[in-house]
Formats: structure tokens, C-alpha cells, sequence
């Protein structure tokens, strides 16, 4: 009989941070329960780390750094540029026999220290995981990777106290605190991450430290449609595009890290870049192509004095003044935020928001019942709900079900909606599946437009032909999606030619959009 290995390698690969590089090794030993995410970097010898102490005291007392400056985050990154020359000037001074490498090293460490989280920094740099969470000093820290789910780690902090001053140099970067009166932060880095973090005894098992990780590089629609993941189907994609081309409302539904905001931002493209887009978020997370013509706002918390707050519905509000062809809203979780998404479409807005709900039912309930608790009535400005599906044990996402919202006949004084269900997926062949035929959509559409149904079905039929060739070409960049579909409002017979022929990523992009293609490995 084959001896039991006591140690099984599933992933192996490096991150860097500064200069300091890592190796990551995801690993399941055969008495443990879940997989172990070991990071390996090197370690500073004492005598080192007392000299790295000092240097790090001299760097504190002798960079020129104004309060205003450390605390505005447009200037984040040219403050943490000063303390890296500073840092690697003073080790060149005070340790000559370094080598250049190990030099950069140490100076990323000290930077590390001095201007982020630690170690932490390497777990934020890891492209390959979603969240990254501490329950506690006595306990080692956790990892949510894209691939294997949740992972414990071999870091640890030292103690409750360095959980605590990393929330609040968090806090302080966005004008907030965290302190025993004020136990909660919700608060983000400045990549966008967000930070959520606790303080004893609110959380009895110690302080806790939790962030979700900012997409560096977000799922375009392409992405969804590939067959590796499987989220949606090519037709489904393009019956949401020509959806959106003809500016009707979208709610995508779903529950926590279902993702619903990368949904949101992989069908953001398909806006003509002629109309004019105001996004609204409490953390900027949409990432449009750099040609739309984009307002993107974000909230803002009050100070501590509880001052200078600037809420969702504010940004709501406002972006009516702004003369917005499209309204992106992050999330609508109260009455007043749904009052004003609902007005702005019944005034003749496209909004696209994404609520909290696990089916297209229990969206209903959610948007006219308490906490929200909209009149029923005015569901009709909404076309349709996307319902977006995270299967924890497999680790999968699936778009779960779209219906289309049908306005059903007066009865008296009451008017109620129908929810006609036009995909679905089916769990036993993971698939997304039509269900029925468009009752309102096809309608809407052809009313505004003058197209028939035939008509209708054919664009979108182009549209998928158009998004395989994306797939089976790799364009998968917010850049490089959203240069393919502003050439198709621009030129359709053109762009649809680039299917026809096969044609390849560099006879049409730019050299610049070539590079990005090239950096993030989609072409050679």
C-alpha cells in the first residue's frame, strides 16, 4: 500500500511588494482540515533589525512630510516615494556593503513599517486573493484565494495593540477613527481596498481586521462568457448589451461576494461613449474604459466632530443636476436611495444598481417591504433583474436568474408587477438556460426604436458573434472591451468585420492597448 504523503503541494508561485519578494506555497497536510497558505520572505537577523530600527527613526525625524500631504490620498503615492529614496540614501550611507537587491529589499521592508501594514503589504499584493482577514493577535491569520477558498496562513501579528494602530492609520488616511468609544471602522486603503475593522471587547475574541481586496484588474465581460468560468452564457451576454445599448434599467441582485459589482462594471462598457455616465459608490470599485465620458463620485464619512459627510443620497441626488445619460449606483440599501433611483428613471434616466437579495423574488420583497419599502407601483421603471449566484462549496459564480419586470393590469387603485423569467441556471448541467420568451423587453425596445422582433433577435445574435471573437481572440481588458464596442456604435458593418475575418488583437488595437494585452498575459 502507497505510503500517505504527510504534505501535498497544490500552488506555487512569488509575489512582490517594494522590492520584497515572497514565496507563496498553498499546501494540505494530511492532518489538518484546511489547506495552509505559507509565505516566505527574509527574515532580518537581530543585529539587522536594530540597525533597520534606527534607520527607521532617522527617516521619520528627517523626511519632509506635511500633515496635509499625509493625510490627502491623491498624494499618497508621491509621499511614499519620498520615503523610499530616503530610505535607500540612508541604507546606501549606513550599510555600504549591501548589495543593490538586498538594499531595495530593506528599504521596502522599512517602507513596509513606516508607511503601510507590514506584512500585511505582500498578502494586498497578491493578485490571487479576494480578502484577507486577522480575528485576532493569538491567532494566524486567514486568506480567501480565487482558486482554493478560504486559507490559514503562517503570519501572525504580534499583539491586540498592532491590530489596532494599523486600523487607525487606516482610519486617519480617510479622516476617521477607531477607538474604544468608537469601536467600528469602515474605512478603505488608498488602492480601494476595503477595511473593515473591530475593537475588543465588541469583538470578544480580540481585535479584528478585515479587508476585501480592490480588483486590480477587473472581470470584463469577456471573462464572464469564457468557458473556464462559466458564469454566463455568450447569447445571455448579448441579449444584456443590446439591453443596455437601448437604455433599459438594470438591478443586479445577489448575496455577499456574489459579484454583483463586477458584473455591474463588465456591462458598464457597453454604454455608447457618447452618453454621459455618473457612477455613485461609498468605495470607488467601477473601472470604465479611459475614453467614456465618466463622472465617477464617491461618499464621503463625517469628520470626527461629525461634520462634512457626504451620503449616497447626496451623490444621488446631485448627479440629477449633472445631466446624466446613465446612472451607476454602488449599492441601494435605504427608502430614500431607492426613492431617488426609482425618480430617476421614471425622469427619463438609465440607471444600473446592484441590492442585496438571492433571487429575483426576494428582490421584490426587499425593494417594497421595510427597510426600503417602495410603492409596488413604481417597479414598472424597472426592465429587468439580474440575480447573481455564489456557490460556496464548489467555489463557483453563476449569473443565477434574469426576469424582466411586467407591469400586470390596475386592479382598482393597486398596481402590482409580474416577474417573467427569461434565463436560469440549471445546476444539473451548469448552465444558464432560457426560460421564456421576452414578454416587455422586445416591446420596450421596439417601441422606442421601430425594430421588430426578427430584427431584435438578429442584433443580438451579431452581439454574440461579436463576444466570441473577443473570447476566442483574449481581449479581455476594461480598455480593450470597451475599444471593440465604441467601434461598434461608431462603425457596425466595420467592427463586425474584425468577427468575420478572424482579424487579431495587433491589426486593430494601438500599440499602448497591445502592451496592456501583453501585461496581463492575454496574447504573447
Amino acid at each position: 500500500m502507497a505510503e500517505r504523503k504527510e504534505e501535498q503541494v497544490m500552488k506555487r508561485y512569488v509575489v512582490a511588494a517594494d522590492d520584497v519578494i515572497a514565496t507563496i506555497v498553498i499546501s494540505m497536510k494530511s492532518e489538518d482540515y484546511v489547506p495552509h497558505y505559507t509565505l516566505s520572505f527574509d527574515k532580518l537577523q537581530p543585529g539587522t533589525a536594530a540597525v533597520l530600527k534606527a534607520i527607521r527613526e532617522e527617516i521619520v525625524r528627517t523626511v519632509d512630510i506635511t500633515p496635509s500631504e499625509l493625510l490627502d490620498p491623491k498624494m499618497a503615492q508621491l509621499v511614499k516615494e519620498k520615503f523610499v529614496q530616503r530610505s535607500r540614501e540612508t541604507l546606501a550611507s549606513r550599510m555600504p556593503t549591501l548589495d543593490e537587491t538586498t538594499r531595495r529589499s530593506l528599504a521596502g521592508s522599512l517602507v513596509h513599517e513606516m508607511f503601510g501594514l507590514g506584512d500585511i503589504e505582500l498578502l494586498i499584493r497578491d493578485d490571487d486573493l479576494e480578502e484577507i482577514v486577522i480575528n485576532a493577535s493569538d491567532e494566524p491569520m486567514w486568506v480567501y484565494h480565487k482558486e482554493f477558498g478560504w486559507l490559514v496562513t503562517n503570519l501572525k501579528l504580534q499583539g491586540e495593540e498592532d491590530i489596532q494602530n494599523y486600523a487607525s492609520i487606516v482610519g486617519r488616511r480617510v479622516g476617521r477613527q477607531i477607538s474604544t468609544l468608537n469601536p467600528l471602522l469602515d474605512a478603505h486603503l488608498v488602492t480601494g481596498d476595503r477595511v473593515n475593522a473591530t475593537l475588543f471587547p465588541i469583538s470578544t475574541k480580540g481585535n479584528t481586521l478585515t479587508i476585501r481586496k480592490f480588483a486590480r484588474n477587473p472581470w470584463t465581460i469577456t471573462h464572464f462568457i469564457d468557458p473556464s468560468s462559466r458564469t454566463l452564457s455568450v447569447d445571455l451576454a448579448a441579449f444584456l448589451w443590446t439591453c443596455i445599448q437601448y437604455e433599459l434599467n438594470i438591478i443586479i441582485a445577489g448575496g455577499t461576494a456574489s459579484g454583483k459589482t463586477s458584473f455591474l462594471n463588465a456591462l458598464a462598457p457597453f454604454v455608447q461613449t457618447n452618453h454621459r455616465i455618473v457612477s455613485i459608490e461609498d468605495t470607488r470599485e467601477l473601472q470604465l474604459p479611459r475614453f467614456a465620458h465618466w463622472v465617477p463620485l464617491t461618499t464621503r464619512e463625517p469628520n470626527p466632530e461629525g461634520r462634512g459627510e457626504v451620503s449616497m443620497l447626496d451623490l444621488m441626488i446631485n448627479s440629477l443636476r449633472m445631466r446624466p445619460d446613465r446612472i451607476l449606483v454602488g449599492e441601494v440599501r435605504r427608502q430614500a436611495q431607492a426613492e431617488v433611483m426609482f425618480e430617476a428613471m421614471h425622469t427619463g434616466h438609465s440607471v444600473y444598481s446592484t441590492l442585496h437579495a438571492d433571487n429575483v423574488d426576494e428582490m421584490r420583497s426587499r425593494l417594497i417591504n421595510p427597510p426600503i419599502n417602495i410603492p409596488e407601483s413604481q417597479l414598472e421603471a424597472l426592465h429587468l433583474a439580474v440575480v447573481q449566484f455564489r456557490h460556496r462549496r464548489l467555489g463557483i459564480r453563476r449569473t443565477f436568474q434574469v426576469a424582466e419586470i411586467v407591469p400586470t393590469a390596475h386592479i382598482g387603485e393597486k398596481r402590482e408587477v409580474h416577474l417573467n423569467m427569461l434565463y436560469r441556471w440549471n445546476p444539473s448541467t451548469d448552465a444558464v438556460e432560457k426560460a421564456n420568451s421576452s414578454i416587455r423587453t422586445n416591446g420596450e425596445i421596439s417601441a422606442y426604436t421601430g425594430m421588430t422582433t426578427k430584427e431584435i433577435a438578429d442584433e443580438v445574435k451579431e452581439k454574440a458573434q461579436l463576444l466570441q471573437w473577443m473570447l476566442d481572440n483574449n481581449i479581455k481588458t476594461v480598455n480593450t472591451v470597451g475599444k471593440v464596442v465604441a467601434d461598434y456604435y461608431r462603425n457596425k458593418s466595420e467592427t463586425m468585420e474584425y468577427a468575420k475575418r478572424n482579424a487579431k488583437p495587433r491589426d486593430i488595437f494601438s500599440e499602448d492597448l497591445l502592451v496592456e494585452l501583453r501585461a496581463r498575459g492575454y496574447m504573447k
